[in-house]
């Protein structure tokens, strides 16, 4: 009996054992990557830190933009809440920090945040605490089709101004050709029009005033001018028949599928025009043109000024270290050299730009380093329930049923009663 007992006894100590060598810790990553050639690289960026890792797993969940957005404040409040989230930083992410879903990270990333842009590292801090890491920066300007704009006589290098825009709507119109397509049904591509002529306008200083309440607001002058300048755009009808009822993916693979000019685009469009395309092809490089924002005469903006996203990965409340680990790996120099190489995004770790494969890419990440003043996006920054109210009032002004001075009272509004 007393062998029996020690056979048992060692069988369920190797029994014990097993178990703890096969033991899992998940690592759930939530993201909004529609590209699947794009997430195919993560999911082999996921299963090599697995094999790195033993016992480690990397669960990869999908939503879409607006769907994350929508149920992100939900989410994050679950028991089941996912370890690693999607963030375009801002006043989303100081929001996410008031409400105590998210882990400070700051002494888990000592070792990397020296090897990223410091001031994309600088986006994911929050009263000096670092709540995530920034893996893209992208910016916003018009993307164009160089044989569209040449049947309407219109070069894209000439489109320097804001009047240079309206006459190639013009020309454009008059050529049986769609000006401008935008998704209008998400309602943030229309903000960036709003947004992008504020900041052409009054230059940052502007935007730091109205934040401090000062010069009437996000009702001053400024604003108000960015509210009619844009209703002289949409006066002229440039976008694409019923774009309210786009969505963004919509949008642009009507864009792709050469059905209009251009697009105002972050500059990661450049692969989701050919994504969603019919023909999964889109406008190819030979015809593809980038334009940056026009300025506006008189305006107190600087040309290189640039409006963008600085984007990355939170780790929320509670997630195992390898969480932490895992971004850490993500957001590695042979990582992001083998997503630049793709041309999938303009990364964050210093030098790794040199790998972009692409002449257009390149341009764009020599737009970024160049600016002296890189906003990002004012959805995103002036948090959930403001910039809720600028993508709504700029959709209205877009579809006629706001003035300008309508648009900037209700943005206003909504930026003292939310401070």
């Amino acid at each position: 009996m007393k062998m029996l007992g020690r056979t048992f006894i060692a069988a369920a100590c190797l029994a014990m054992s097993a178990g703890l060598a096969t033991a899992q810790t998940t690592v759930k990553w939530l993201h909004i990557e529609a590209n699947p050639a794009q997430v195919k690289i993560w999911e082999e960026v996921a299963r090599d830190f697995e094999a790195k890792n033993a016992g480690v797993k990397v669960e990869m969940q999908y939503l879409e933009n607006e769907a994350y957005k929508a149920k992100a404040p939900t989410l994050l409040q679950s028991r089941d809440r996912p370890h690693i989230i999607y963030s375009w930083a801002g006043g989303v992410l100081k929001a996410q920090v008031e409400a105590g879903v998210l882990e400070d990270i700051t002494a888990q990333v000592q070792d990397h945040k020296d090897k990223l842009s410091a001031s994309a590292v600088a986006a994911f801090t929050v009263d000096g605490k670092i709540y995530g890491l920034p893996h893209t920066v992208s910016q916003v300007g018009f993307m164009a089709n160089k044989e569209l704009l040449g049947k309407a006589g219109v070069d894209a290098g000439s489109i320097k101004t804001w009047d240079d825009l309206l006459g190639a709507v013009r020309k454009l119109k008059a050529a049986g050709i769609t000006p401008i397509a935008v998704g209008g049904a998400d309602k943030w591509p229309i903000h960036f029009y709003w947004t992008h002529l504020a900041g052409r306008i009054g230059g940052k200083a502007a935007f730091q005033a109205a934040l401090k309440g000062q010069d009437g607001g996000f009702e001053g002058e400024t604003f108000q001018k960015a509210g009619d300048l844009f209703k002289q755009l949409v006066d002229l009808q440039p976008f694409q028949n019923g774009f309210l009822g786009f969505k963004s993916q919509q949008a642009i693979g009507h864009f792709g599928d050469q059905k209009a000019a251009m697009i105002l685009a972050i500059s990661s469009f450049y692969h989701t025009q050919k994504v969603f395309a019919a023909d999964k092809t889109g406008v190819s490089d030979d015809k593809l043109a980038w334009i940056d924002f026009p300025t506006v005469p008189g305006g107190k903006g600087e040309a290189t000024d640039t409006l963008g996203g600085i984007n990355g990965w939170l780790v929320t409340k509670g997630a195992p270290k390898e969480a932490v680990a895992f971004v850490k790996h993500f957001i590695s120099e042979d990582v992001q050299k083998r997503l630049a190489a793709q041309n999938f995004l303009i990364p964050t770790y210093k030098g790794a730009e040199s790998a972009l494969g692409s002449a257009f890419m390149r341009n764009i990440a020599q737009n970024i380093a160049r600016s002296n003043y890189h906003q990002n996006f004012w959805d995103q920054d002036l948090g959930p329930s403001v910039g809720r109210v600028v993508n709504d009032a700029t959709a209205e002004l877009a579809g006629g049923t706001m003035t300008p001075k309508a648009v900037a009272k209700a943005i206003q509004d909504a930026w003292k009663q939310g401070n």
